[in-house]
C-alpha cells in the first residue's frame, strides 16, 4: 500500500513540475519583440523627419499592435508545436505587456525631451533607437521579470 501511494505522489509531483516548466516557457515569440523594436525606431524617425506624421504613425503602430498582438498576448501560442490552456497561461500576460509598452513610452518621451534640451540633433531618433535596442534584445527578459513580479 505504501509503494502505491509513493508512486502516486511521485507521479503527481512530476506532473506539477512539468506544468510549471511549460508555464515558465509561455511568452511572446522573438519576432514580436523585433517588430516592436522596428516600430519604435520608425516612430522616432517620423518624429524627427516629419513631426506631423508622428501622430499618425503612432496611431497606426498602436492599431497594428492591437491587431497582430491580440492573438499572441494570451501567451498561449508561442510556437506552432504547443498550445497551452488558458488556465496555465494565465490572464495577466496582456495586462503585463500593455503596462510594459506604457512604461517604454514613459521612458522614450523624457529621454527625447532631455536629448532635445541638450541640443542633440534628431533626439526622437536617438530616444526611439535606445528603446528599440532595449525591446529587441531585452523584451523577453523584461517580460519574464515582470511576470515573476506579478506572479503571472
Amino acid at each position: 500500500m505504501d509503494t502505491a501511494s509513493e508512486q502516486a505522489r511521485a507521479s503527481l509531483d512530476a506532473a506539477e513540475r512539468a506544468r510549471r516548466q511549460v508555464a515558465e516557457e509561455i511568452g511572446l515569440p522573438r519576432g514580436y519583440w523585433w517588430a516592436m523594436a522596428a516600430g519604435w525606431l520608425v516612430l522616432g524617425v517620423c518624429g524627427a523627419v516629419l513631426p506631423w506624421l508622428a501622430g499618425i504613425a503612432a496611431g497606426l503602430f498602436g492599431a497594428g499592435h492591437a491587431i497582430f498582438a491580440s492573438r499572441l498576448l494570451s501567451g498561449r501560442r508561442r510556437t506552432q508545436q504547443i498550445q497551452v490552456s488558458a488556465s496555465i497561461a494565465g490572464r495577466r500576460i496582456p495586462v503585463i505587456v500593455v503596462g510594459m509598452v506604457l512604461g517604454l513610452v514613459a521612458v522614450t518621451i523624457p529621454v527625447a525631451l532631455a536629448l532635445d534640451a541638450d541640443g542633440a540633433d534628431h533626439a526622437s531618433i536617438w530616444a526611439g533607437g535606445l528603446v528599440a535596442v532595449v525591446v529587441g534584445f531585452g523584451g523577453p527578459d523584461i517580460l519574464r521579470v515582470l511576470r515573476g513580479w506579478v506572479r503571472a
